[in-house]
């Protein structure tokens, strides 16, 4: 499986997990604070430089990682230029990209370890009531782990499409990425079995 942290080493992976995801809280509910065009495009160029800091291949691949937001980048801004408020699509286009953008910056530089540690701390008050936190935490990572994996796939059968046909894929697609999805699903599964399952607390 992949994973989606960078391998490029950033002054960001020294600073804990707990206080990373806070940060990044408290700046997602920031940018929802803000309302004016400016402050959104202000906004975009801080977190543009937070990217540059580590330097442009590290800034490439975090413009890279953005690409599944253009659609609904664009949606947004069709709908509000046909409602004619393109002012406002602007703002909340900017927001999206921002907020999208700070939280890849978080998973580029923080280990899936780290960041499971943290929300098996935050689900610790249910342990109070019988619930096992730790396959939760397990969950978390194979999904995460599992979504570019799904994606390099999708872009396979979306390429083999284009070969044999001149129409664009559309839904035509979507039933063999599912299938794909639910086979490697049962794969681990069966791995996991292998193992003895999950009983850990």
């Amino acid at each position: 499986m992949l994973t989606l942290t960078s391998e490029i080493r950033t002054p960001y992976h020294p600073i804990r997990a707990g206080a990373k995801l806070a940060l990044l809280c408290a700046a997602t509910v920031g940018l929802f604070m803000l309302g004016s065009l400016g402050a959104m495009v202000a906004a975009n160029a801080a977190v543009a430089a937070l990217y540059l800091v580590p330097g442009r291949p590290f800034a490439r691949d975090g413009l890279r990682l953005l690409k599944p937001v253009w659609i609904f980048v664009a949606l947004v801004l069709a709908w509000h230029v046909l409602t004619h408020d393109t002012r406002a699509g602007l703002v909340i286009a900017l927001r999206l990209t921002a907020a999208v953008a700070l939280a890849n910056l978080v998973t580029m530089t923080t280990r899936f370890d780290d960041m499971v540690e943290v929300v098996l701390w935050l689900l610790s008050p249910l342990r109070r009531l019988g619930i096992r936190t730790a396959p939760i935490g397990f969950a978390i990572v194979l999904v995460v782990r599992f979504i570019p994996v799904l994606l390099a796939k999708a872009r396979s059968l979306i390429e083999a499409w284009r070969a044999r046909s001149p129409r664009r894929a559309g839904w035509q697609v979507a039933l063999p990425i599912a299938l794909v999805a639910i086979d490697d699903a049962e794969h681990v599964a069966e791995a996991l079995r292998a193992r003895g399952g999950f009983d850990t607390e």
